[in-house]
């Protein structure tokens, strides 16, 4: 499928890959990185970034990656290393489901003939496995925690989210399910069938999933990409290439060729300098480019970040000259959800600068701003503190 291809072409981690089922054994963590609009050009300097990178006046923010075992059907009943991958999924805020859209890769992970087998197959299992875990947490203590409530008159909304707080479940979150699938407030009364809607509304919220359509340079998989848009008009699918990416990023790497992750072309930066098999490569991903714009695993991350997961790009300095005490400038870049308020910004920098928050300004406007104000993508904030 290209799970580890995917996951080597984000964060260029050295990890095994291989043209046999289940290459991942264990989970393998990585850095990969968010494309934005790098605020430089707005004041008219140059960026000196502590972690991530500035290319091309984009800056790159960096993002924690796992890469996983892969799931069998009956990963929830412990199959293959189910329980593993299930568990490793405790942490993770969005999933990247990688399949390969070309329909040369079974449920199995087996290599078969490309267009043999159909992909939707793919997305539809891995998440009723998901579903069925969820479901599993749920039931495997339901009674004795429904007739515990019931007794006790606790409030089903307070007792629930408390149970399943590890899973980011909120009260918020647990009341509105509650609502919507008119459950009632006696939890004794739900059904199996009100456990398994209640999960898989759960795991809808609190695991949001992008499906990567990898191999989409395969013959015909783009045909089954089409497909799959209209078989789940309501799932985010991107279509990606993920051994183009890689090579594209192994060739900026060995300063072969200039290229921004994500854009649409690359620059050589000496010809005389490649071999003959070299030049074929890299004139291959430019007719690949070409046709497809994009290989996409740069959109699958900008994606998964900014649309799945709604977070922002705020800037923090210490000074209205947009400098650390050291003399960076806009030396950092965070991810935050949006609606963030000033202080809960400044929390996130650091527990003292919440405490002691006394103002902020906003250094594109130069106005002040009070703790409540909530910040937009892209802001650039100077945070007062007591001394």
């Amino acid at each position: 499928m290209g799970k580890s291809t995917f996951f080597k072409a984000s964060t260029l981690s050295e990890v095994e890959i291989a043209n046999y089922p289940f290459t991942t054994i264990d989970k393998n963590e990585g850095v990969g990185f968010v494309k934005s609009d790098c605020v430089e050009k707005d004041f008219n300097v140059k960026c000196n970034p502590k972690f991530g990178y500035c290319m091309d006046k984009k800056r790159f923010v960096p993002v924690k990656i796992i890469d996983v075992a892969g799931l069998v059907p009956g990963a929830h009943e412990g199959k293959g290393r189910g329980n593993q991958f299930l568990d490793d999924l405790r942490q993770a805020d969005v999933l990247i489901h990688v399949i390969d859209v070309s329909g040369s890769t079974n449920d199995q992970g087996d290599p078969v003939k490309p267009g043999s087998y159909n992909p939707s197959n793919d997305i539809k299992f891995l998440e009723f496995e998901i579903d069925m875990w969820f479901f599993g947490l749920l039931k495997k203590s339901w009674e004795k925690f429904a007739r515990q409530v019931k007794q006790e008159r606790e409030e089903i909304v307070k007792a629930v989210a408390k149970q399943f707080s590890g899973l980011k479940v909120t009260e918020d979150l647990v009341k509105e399910l509650i609502g919507k699938l008119n459950l009632g407030n006696d939890p004794t009364s739900w059904s199996d069938d009100n456990l398994k809607d209640f999960a898989k509304e759960l795991r809808k919220r609190t695991k949001p999933m992008i499906v990567a359509c990898n191999k989409i340079d395969v013959h015909g998989a783009v045909e089954k990409f089409k497909n799959l848009k209209k078989e789940f008009p309501d799932h985010l699918l991107i279509a990606c290439s993920s051994e183009s990416e890689l090579a594209l990023r192994e060739a900026a790497k060995h300063e072969m060729i200039k290229y921004v992750p994500g854009e649409n072309n690359f620059e050589i930066t000496d010809e005389s300098k490649l071999d003959e098999n070299q030049k074929r490569g890299l004139k291959f991903l430019k007719h690949f480019l070409e046709n497809h714009k994009t290989t996409g695993v740069q959109n699958v991350l900008d994606e998964t970040v900014f649309n799945l997961l709604k977070h922002i790009v705020v800037y923090p300095v210490a000074t209205n000259k947009l400098e650390d005490k050291d003399g960076n400038i806009l030396p950092d870049a965070f991810l935050v959800p949006e609606n963030t308020t000033a202080v809960e910004f400044a929390y996130k920098i650091h527990s003292d600068i919440g405490d002691n928050f006394i103002k902020a300004v906003d250094l594109k406007t130069k106005q002040v701003i009070g703790k409540d104000h909530v910040l937009k993508n892209n802001d650039v904030v100077e945070i007062i503190v007591k001394k």
